[in-house]
């Protein structure tokens, strides 16, 4: 037989062993194939032979679900409703406190004001993972539409261009995304404290947003036991296909302790085990709110 293996032998076997020794190329399986399945007929029963096709089959096959709305129409709380904003600011060491005060100065005043549709949820400094930085979340009731007015509107604030001129002398850098959230999970709300908080953020392979919200709309019920759950989000423009989950602790242990309970439900490794394969790269930051911060 081909590589000296008997015709009998399971056409997944020949494949895995082509593709161990490095040899596996499109006109080798082609050749592969057909030899083996010519002096394999004989051998096999009918049942056997649609099997070994499927399998081969699926090699170059991608089932793909078909779909009339975008993923962000079938996950999503309705779009026209919130849209979220956050905004990842790298500060200068030597600039992080007189930023601070920066900020809890202007943005409570923008959050208060009812003239612009938009919510500071949360503001806070990252503790673990990249230092020296800030990260915002905003609300803006009413999609697009309020974004753009809330933008507008600020633009002839002059309190908010002063606090921006300032604001640009004392970073690094800066990015934003703007996001949707997931219909399955709850809105974030303020909440007192004090707490520490975690942004946990996905970036997954394209083509994969809806497999994650179907295992996630079903996990989410694993990670409420201690209300640690404050919002689930997934982006629309910035980095495309990344995911945020934000949670709440009373302190580090809580969050060791909160975490391995979920292991103890049946269904959470099953969840861990499908949706890990999604993700291209993963990212976990321990904040800690500013003192203006609606999350506490």
């Amino acid at each position: 037989g081909f590589l000296g293996l008997p015709w009998s032998v399971p056409m997944k076997s020949v494949l895995a062993l082509c593709w161990n020794q490095t040899m596996l190329t499109p006109a080798l399986i082609v050749f592969c194939v057909s030899q083996h399945c010519f002096f394999s007929r004989s051998l096999s029963a009918s049942n056997n032979r649609n099997g070994e096709d499927s399998w081969f089959k699926s090699l170059f096959v991608r089932k793909v679900d078909p779909r009339k709305d975008a993923h962000s129409q079938l996950l999503a709380k309705k779009e026209d409703t919130n849209l979220y904003k956050i905004q990842f600011h790298n500060v200068k060491p030597e600039c992080l406190d007189a930023y601070n005060s920066l900020c809890e100065e202007v943005l409570p005043s923008i959050n208060t004001d009812a003239h612009y549709p938009c919510e500071l949820i949360g503001t806070w400094n990252t503790w673990y993972g990249e230092q020296d930085q800030a990260v915002h979340l905003w609300r803006y009731r009413g999609g697009y539409p309020a974004l753009t007015e809330a933008m507008n509107k600020l633009m002839q604030n002059k309190l908010f261009l002063e606090y921006r001129n300032e604001r640009g002398k004392m970073l690094l850098s800066r990015r934003n995304q703007l996001l949707l959230e997931f219909s399955f999970w709850n809105e974030p709300t303020p909440r007192p404290g004090p707490n520490i908080y975690e942004l946990r953020s996905y970036q997954l392979r394209p083509g994969t947003m809806i497999e994650w919200g179907n295992y996630w709309a079903r996990a989410i019920e694993f990670r409420q036991q201690n209300s640690e759950a404050v919002g689930g989000f997934f982006s629309q423009i910035g980095s495309l296909y990344m995911v945020h989950h934000l949670w709440a602790y009373k302190d580090l242990q809580s969050r060791e302790e909160t975490r391995n309970a979920a292991w103890r439900h049946d269904g959470w490794d099953e969840v861990v085990y499908y949706t890990v394969p999604l993700i291209q790269h993963m990212e976990s930051r321990i904040m800690i709110p500013m003192k203006t911060s609606p999350l506490k």
